[in-house]
């Protein structure tokens, strides 16, 4: 089937100006899920919502075929200092299209969209499910967490993100460790009390320097880094409490509770992880979706940031419009040509696809 991309391109950029003008922050998603959950039903869809996830499943849905989830989030991070431009007003110059959550992940959210609207009017042999997702960039609970057991069982997903239409057939997964020295607390200026500063700095040292065994092809080391330390209440006082937060990027060769039990053999302090459910993704490069992509000239990688692929059971690629590096920055912004060649290479790589 031949499609108007022109056309489809157009919709989607005037779509995506609706959405960048109403602040989507996580937790904060309510309007923009209102607004796209209309703009989804005036299309003649049916649409479910759980919180500020809006959903919907293509019309003529068969049990008896696999089901394809096109998956995006709808909330932004806030605003970084350095802005110029009005966050929350669609500005477009010389082909870019300004406005907080354009480029991370509205041109997703929206070229998604008019690729389901547009399969869902043809003959496939699988099933579509189109779901805009919220708190992603908060790994938040209600998010796409909340969603997955009511939806039907899921084959495979394309989770819009900014990737240069580069197939993202791994990625790394998160972890976050809270960890705790206890000591004594005494006057500075006598040998009194058990400094608990003292007692980390071993174990940050490790974790600096401890290098996991296995390395991936395409993720690399798992990246372990101090981010956080705290201590102290004032200079004449030996502290009885230092914690720190340690930042750890996992590869798919371990899932975080190996992690996690191994770390505990070497460090000395408390260490308690935040969470283990974002584990890292990886894909077979021979799956379907993947040849295809690599036939039409994309490039599989693996990825660094992570996105709601830690949160699905199933296999998935990440691929969408936009530059990474442009996420959460000051004027954040995506190419009007991004859209329309997101838009032309989904409908390429889904069109007749067998799973």
């Amino acid at each position: 089937m031949t499609y108007d991309i022109s056309l489809l391109t157009a919709e989607a950029v005037s779509l995506l100006k609706s959405l960048i003008s109403i602040p989507s922050l996580s937790r904060e998603e309510t309007q923009v899920a209102d607004f796209l959950q209309n703009h989804i039903e005036a299309e003649g869809m049916q649409t479910g919502r759980k919180g500020n996830n809006v959903w919907c499943l293509s019309p003529m849905f068969d049990l008896k075929k696999p089901t394809i989830l096109l998956n995006s989030h709808i909330d932004t991070v806030r605003p970084v200092n350095g802005w110029r431009k009005d966050p929350f007003t669609p500005r477009e110059e010389n082909g870019k299209l300004y406005g907080l959550g354009s480029n991370d992940a509205g041109a997703s959210v929206v070229s998604l969209l008019q690729v389901f609207l547009s399969l869902c009017r043809t003959t496939q042999n699988y099933n579509l499910i189109y779901l805009a997702s919220c708190e992603e960039e908060v790994s938040g609970k209600g998010g796409i967490e909340s969603v997955l057991p009511g939806l039907p069982p899921i084959s495979f997903a394309i989770v819009g993100e900014p990737t240069e239409m580069q197939p993202a057939i791994a990625e790394k997964g998160l972890m976050v460790l809270d960890v705790t020295a206890t000591g004594r607390a005494g006057h500075a200026a006598r040998n009194e009390g058990d400094n608990a500063i003292y007692k980390v700095l071993k174990d940050i040292e490790w974790f600096r320097d401890f290098r996991f065994p296995k390395e991936s092809p395409l993720l690399g080391a798992v990246k372990m880094s101090v981010t956080v330390i705290n201590a102290g209440t004032q200079h004449n006082v030996v502290p009885d409490k230092c914690t720190f937060t340690v930042d750890i990027r996992s590869n798919e060769l371990y899932s975080n509770e190996e992690l996690f039990a191994e770390i505990k053999k070497h460090i000395t302090c408390d260490a308690q992880a935040r969470s283990f459910r974002l584990n890292s993704s990886r894909i077979d490069e021979q799956h379907p979706f993947v040849q295809r992509a690599i036939q039409a000239g994309r490039i599989p990688f693996g990825s660094p940031t992570l996105s709601d692929q830690a949160l699905m059971p199933f296999p998935s690629v990440k691929i969408g419009p936009g530059r990474s590096s442009r996420s959460h920055t000051a004027d954040e912004y995506v190419l009007l040509k991004e859209i329309e060649e997101a838009i032309g290479l989904y409908l390429q790589l889904l069109d007749g696809l067998k799973l």
